[in-house]
Order: C-alpha cells, then structure tokens, then sequence
C-alpha cells in the first residue's frame, strides 16, 4: 500500500479535509478509543457513506470498537472472523470491496442485514506489522463505493495506525486496553460497555439469570470544573469511578460511557430484587464527599436502572428503559425543587 500513490488519486479538497483531520487525531493524543470514534465519524461524512466502523481483531471474532451512522448501535458487536469480509481482510491484509451483501459469498450476511447494509469496502489496520483490525465503510445501497473511495479509507487506515503505534508502541495487548478502556480512569469504555452487555444477556438467555444495567448521571461537576478547575472535576472523575468500582463483583463491568455519565452492568442476578439491591449499595458508595486538596467537595450522581428480562430481552430496550426512567427522577427533582 502506497500513501503517495493514493493522494495522487483524490482531489485537493479531499486531501485538505484528510490533513486536517490529522492533525485533529493528534490534539486528540493517546486517548485510542476517541481516535477510533473520531475517524469513524468524519470517515463516514467524508466518503459519504450511511455509516463507518472500526472492527479489532480479538481471537476469533471481529469486534466493534467505534462505528458510525447506521452500525453506531451495533457498538461492541462481535462476529465470527470466519466467513466475513473484515475477518478475511485481516487475513489477507487487502483492501477488498463488497458491491452487494446479497451475492458475494465472502460476507456474513445475516450480519449485513443486521446492520442494513448492501456495500462495503474494507481496508487492514496495521499495528507493528501485523493486521490487528479493519476500517470499514458501508452503504444501505448496493454498488455505492468507487475506487476513489478505496483510497480514502486506505490514507485512513493509516491515521489510525499510526495513533495506534503511538498509544501502544511494544505490546499488542496493550493496543486492545487501550482501545477498550477510559484513560483518565483506567475502567471500561463505552465501547467495552456494550460488548459486555452484549455478551451478558446471550449468556443470561442461556443460563436463565437476570443481568441489571445501571446508568449513572454524575451531579454537580460543571460546579466543581468552574469554582475548583479542571483538576478538581477530573479527580471527582476518577473517584466517581473507584467508587463506583468498588460496588461491582468481579463479574460485573463498571464503564465510563463518556464526559459525567458511568454505566454498570451487574450479571448473574437472582432477580430484578438484586438489581435494587445493586442500586442500594451505588446509592450508599455515593452519600460521602471526597476530598481534593484538603477540601472536602461533593459527590453524588443520578442513578437508574433496568433489569433483563422483566425491562425487556434486547439490549436498546434494556439501555432506553434505564435512559426513561432517568428522565423521569430529573424531572420529578426539578419540580420538588420548585
């Protein structure tokens, strides 16, 4: 793959819009899951697609790890790295294209159709040589990617290869954390979030046990960022995430899922009665301030929750139940406040 040879191809606006991009990945730093989910956003925008995903190659399954457009709410979806085109391009380590899902036999299919897609081009991620992953753009249209197309996902495939060896220069391992965990506060990351999920609710349908996802609304840190700093509302980040932490079993994920806002999925409930349990204890973990330079300063969060299977068997119904009921306690402390 020749970066040279491809910028030859595309037109001066495009080629303006890709460096400018960089250099937005580079104020962005070594935070790769906002790498990721930068790329897959301007991507899809700058190849006019319905949607772009960035997939990591973990044992056998492609995963998920930032997406874009019609696939943003299959974030953490796994595949089998077997029969798919990114499993084959990490494989091959080609670009290969897809003009339509229905007859190309090197795609899972049901898998396009769960996303609602007809067209797709693929591209490796390098990290030290080796293919770690795949940048992917899809189409709801068959026929919709030219070649054109093709090298504006390979000049990106490269930003995010090069933001991956800078995040992660020695250990592969340490590309997959990366890429799955907070760096301010070392938990998991949205994307982590919902694959767990994902993965726990196919294994509660299995085994028969309740899963409960708690979402988790800090209160106060725009207060604490404008009298205290920025360093001040980072620390009370980090210790709503320690504290939060401190709940969770070894079989549960506490995650934060961006700026104030945590999630917590606990699994292997006895029932939804647990759940409240779980959401007691959250409650308890939160009533003390903490402590910033020798000032004690708040810390409290809104706190929700929705329990598989009496909330509901799939994972949105589950997340917009836990969003609702959210909603509702806001409002219902905004009119006792009046």
């Amino acid at each position: 793959m020749s970066s040279n040879n491809d910028a030859q191809h595309l037109s001066p606006q495009t080629l303006l819009r890709i460096i400018a991009l960089q250099t937005e990945i580079v104020k962005i730093g070594h935070d790769l899951s906002c790498v990721m989910q930068y790329v897959a956003d301007q991507l899809q925008d700058l190849a006019q697609a319905s949607g772009a995903i960035v997939e990591l190659a973990e044992g056998g399954d492609m995963v998920y790890r930032a997406a874009s457009g019609l696939a943003a709410p299959q974030l953490g979806l796994r595949l089998g790295r077997q029969g798919s085109l990114s499993g084959l391009c990490v494989d091959t380590g080609q670009v290969l294209v897809c003009q339509d899902c229905e007859n190309d036999p090197r795609v899972d299919r049901a898998a396009c159709r769960k996303v609602g897609l007809r067209s797709m081009v693929v591209a490796p991620l390098f990290h030290q040589e080796a293919v770690v992953g795949a940048l992917k753009v899809v189409s709801e249209a068959p026929g919709r990617f030219s070649d054109e197309h093709v090298r504006v996902l390979e000049l990106m495939a490269e930003l995010i290869a090069a933001s991956m060896f800078y995040c992660a220069q020695y250990e592969v391992s340490e590309l997959y954390r990366r890429a799955t965990h907070d760096p301010l506060t070392g938990i998991g990351n949205r994307a982590l979030f919902y694959d767990r999920l994902r993965q726990s609710l196919a294994l509660a349908g299995r085994q028969s046990f309740a899963v409960a996802v708690f979402i988790l609304d800090m209160d106060g840190l725009k207060d604490i960022n404008d009298t205290r700093g920025h360093r001040a509302g980072d620390a009370a980040i980090k210790e709503m995430a320690r504290r939060v932490s401190a709940v969770s079993r070894q079989s549960d994920l506490a995650a934060r899922l961006g700026g104030d806002e945590f999630g917590l999925i606990a699994t292997a409930l006895a029932d939804a009665r647990e759940a409240e349990a779980v959401a007691e204890r959250l409650d308890q973990a939160l009533a003390a301030p903490f402590q910033f330079e020798e000032t004690p300063l708040p810390l409290a969060a809104s706190i929700s929750w929705a329990a598989y299977p009496e909330d509901g068997a799939a994972l949105d119904a589950l997340v917009e139940q836990a969003d609702q009921r959210m909603y509702a306690r806001k409002r219902a402390r905004k009119g006792s406040a009046r």
